[in-house]
């Protein structure tokens, strides 16, 4: 009886511990805000134990492909969905993505050039032009011209550049569509284009890595992975004349415009923005959240982790090199999450 009566005991017990599972939410898309994503996914976990969101950092394309798909609860894009996207998803999911800008960041052209330990500079025609595949040398007068007395090698340029459907492929190639006409009509702005030249590396780190292992190379990335791969990176000419690097407070300059007339869907371009120190590589990045979500569980785990993202999160965007939202696109976007049926 009393054997019995301890197992009794032992079941009520482990029945009176048993902690509940996680609801979990899969998500996948841009590796531009990787490193933020990965921060508060695992903070939220913390504060929010029966919350687990497991993020998949393959590229805007991907993500948005995947929600496509229906493969994933949302997705992550560092590009606006085009119309026809959006209308692609309406189709096959039943549902409208909607678009939460989450943080901003910039782009940086990062080198790795023998003997230059200097901060170089670059115009956008001198980006589009190594890019093309016009410029070939270190030392050529067009980027001579944005740096003098530097002493350039002659030697020859390597470009990296994406191999995957990529946000930050779209920005920068967004960029170089509007300051150079014949980037605008040879190649054009996508997450995915025909490169004249170069290397192709996969994610952002991928582009990173090319860069730092091999010499006389330059390529792009989200200025967190820079910084934390210890890149040199140079400094851009904006739409003012202004040779600005990329940072906290040139970054949130050049999205000053926009947050004054943000669109009501989030859809907007800051690349090469109006501003003395706005840093013209500039971009918001978006969650992509369905506007339907008919599991009930996860629709509150989801529409409470943009509140929060909104809210606390947004003081983690500057210790990881990006800028927070202004506060007038985060009272927008509060009004959104109202949209999540």
């Amino acid at each position: 009886m009393t054997k019995q009566v301890f197992l009794t005991g032992l079941l009520a017990l482990g029945t009176a511990v048993a902690l509940p599972a996680a609801e979990t939410i899969n998500a996948a898309g841009a590796t531009f805000p990787g490193p933020i994503y990965q921060k508060w996914f695992e903070e939220y976990h913390k504060a929010h134990p029966d919350v687990q969101i497991n993020y998949q950092a393959i590229g805007s394309g991907g993500g948005i492909r995947q929600l496509t798909e229906g493969t994933v609860d949302f997705g992550a894009s560092d590009m606006p969905m085009t119309d026809e996207q959006i209308k692609d998803v309406v189709t096959k999911r039943h549902f409208k993505p909607l678009h939460f800008p989450t943080v901003l960041g910039g782009i940086v052209p990062t080198y790795n050039v023998a003997g230059v330990n200097t901060e170089l500079k670059f115009s956008g025609e001198t980006l589009a032009g190594i890019f093309l595949g016009d410029i070939t040398k270190w030392n050529d007068a067009a980027i001579k011209k944005d740096n003098p007395g530097v002493n350039l090698p002659n030697e020859d340029i390597t470009v990296a550049h994406r191999s995957d459907s990529s946000g930050t492929s779209f920005v920068f190639t967004d960029y170089l569509s509007k300051v150079s006409p014949k980037w605008k009509s040879k190649v054009g702005a996508n997450t995915s284009v025909n490169w004249p030249v170069g290397l192709g590396g996969k994610g952002n780190e991928g582009v990173a890595g090319l860069v730092k292992q091999t010499p006389n190379s330059i390529g792009y990335v989200e200025l967190i992975y820079a910084v934390q791969n210890k890149m040199g990176y140079g400094s851009v000419k904006n739409a003012a004349g202004n040779f600005v690097k990329a940072d906290f407070n040139t970054v949130t300059e050049a999205a000053a415009g926009a947050a004054q007339n943000m669109p009501d869907d989030f859809r907007v371009s800051i690349t090469s923005a109006a501003g003395k120190n706005a840093y013209p590589i500039s971009t918001f990045t978006w969650l992509l959240i369905p506007d339907k979500i008919e599991n009930a569980a996860k629709k509150k785990a989801i529409t409470e982790f943009l509140k929060w993202m909104m809210a606390a999160g947004q003081g983690d965007a500057q210790g990881l090199s990006y800028a927070p939202l202004p506060k007038t696109v985060v009272s927008k976007e509060e009004k959104q999450v109202a949209l999540i049926k």
